[in-house]
């Protein structure tokens, strides 16, 4: 793979540089951490944005609403945003980033025509319902069932952790559609409208304070078969094309955003003379070593995706091991840099440095990305 940029690629980057210095000094302040309305409506409005100046859906397919954009336009994209401070895709991160590329891959084309331009536009919000109380990396052990009746399925269970449950439109839903079907069969992949009747949302406060995630209750909700993507029963095969997108291309920013950290790190210690210690700056070097080779990785993993189809392959689960490790030792670093500073609630490294505890689980954990790397990737025999 050729890791260097073609004058029409260096192109795109001055032209995307140039909206970027126009468009983000007008964008309104942030709302509150806390305000999830305005969070949804401020996020929203980018997606708009990206939409309007012809950024949206960037790598997707030109007939699911994108411009077919090449890997490394797309790479190039994430990299400029994040490096000039642009917002997150934030509450809409599910469509974006997961339902949406599945239901470009795997939808008929009356449900590609149904959710991806909204998803495009900012105009709805998707949630992710997949793990459960008593199934979260287990997620064949996921007891959800749709009950099949007429043109609707009648479900009932449970989900956890569902993230912006809150002030999603649609909800991706895993549910069991034949309880005597092995584990990894008799699953279905649903897309489910979250003001139905019989669906309740109660918010989960993180270790950070946080409230992204919820617990979702849903008794007797009436689920068109129409909103099902892939056949009846398939459901796995359908959430495992899902989390390729999950663990191969949604943290791809967050490299460039770990790298912009630190170098702030390098900042802060010289200026209050924690650059002296040898041993932190050896650390932090390693660091930036480590997320250099991980934005490679990228490159790679994006460019095998594009060749297989779209679709990221188990490379993503290599990925996503190194990187959640490699992100919680990065701000573990941010504490010794802080040094008595680290104990301050309100600062944001340290506030990421308690979400960056949840990232080797999120996605997967990462005993269960192991297991990926193990099995598919060197060939070994499967744990008993």
């Amino acid at each position: 793979m050729d890791l260097t940029y073609t004058a029409e690629e260096e192109s795109f980057r001055a032209r995307l540089r140039a909206w970027l210095s126009e468009v983000l000094p007008k964008l309104p302040p942030k709302p509150a951490a806390a305000d999830w309305p305005g969070r949804r409506a401020y996020d929203t409005a980018w997606q708009r944005m990206l939409y309007d100046a012809g950024y949206a859906g960037l790598h997707w397919p030109a007939d699911a609403g994108g411009r077919g954009a090449t890997p490394t336009q797309h790479l190039i994209f994430l990299e400029e945003t994040e490096r000039a401070g642009a917002p997150y895709v934030g509450a809409n991160f599910v469509g974006l980033l997961h339902a949406g590329p599945t239901v470009a891959a795997e939808g008929t084309a009356e449900q590609r025509a149904r959710w991806l331009p909204p998803i495009l536009r900012g105009e709805e919000i998707w949630c992710q319902g997949f793990s459960e109380p008593e199934a979260g990396s287990d997620l064949a052990a996921l007891r959800t069932k749709a009950v099949r009746d007429g043109d609707f399925y009648v479900v009932s269970g449970s989900k956890l952790w569902t993230s912006h449950a809150e002030v999603a439109d649609w909800c991706e839903l895993l549910v069991r559609t034949d309880p005597g079907a092995p584990r990894h069969r008799g699953i279905s992949w649903l897309a489910m409208p979250m003001d139905a009747p019989g669906i309740t949302v109660r918010p989960l406060r993180t270790l950070a304070g946080s409230t992204e995630f919820a617990e979702v209750f849903l008794d007797e909700v009436r689920v068109p078969v129409a909103n099902r993507v892939g056949a009846e029963n398939d459901g796995w095969r359908v959430t495992m094309v899902t989390l390729s997108f999950e663990r191969g291309t949604a943290f791809v920013g967050e490299v460039v955003a770990c790298h912009r950290v630190l170098a702030a790190l390098a900042r802060t210690a010289r200026g209050n003379g924690r650059w002296d210690d040898a041993v932190l700056r050896r650390r932090l070097g390693r660091l930036a070593a480590e997320f250099a080779a991980l934005w490679r990785l990228t490159q790679w993993n994006v460019s095998a995706a594009q060749a297989g189809g779209g679709v990221p392959g188990v490379g993503g689960s290599v990925f996503k091991l190194r990187y959640s490790h490699a992100r919680q030792e990065l701000y573990d670093a941010a504490a010794e840099v802080l040094g008595a500073g680290a104990l301050d609630a309100d600062h944001e490294w340290v506030a990421d440095r308690l979400s960056s505890l949840s990232y080797t689980i999120a996605a997967g954990t990462s005993q269960i990305q192991r297991n990926i790397v193990a099995e598919r990737i060197l060939g070994l025999p499967k744990g008993r």
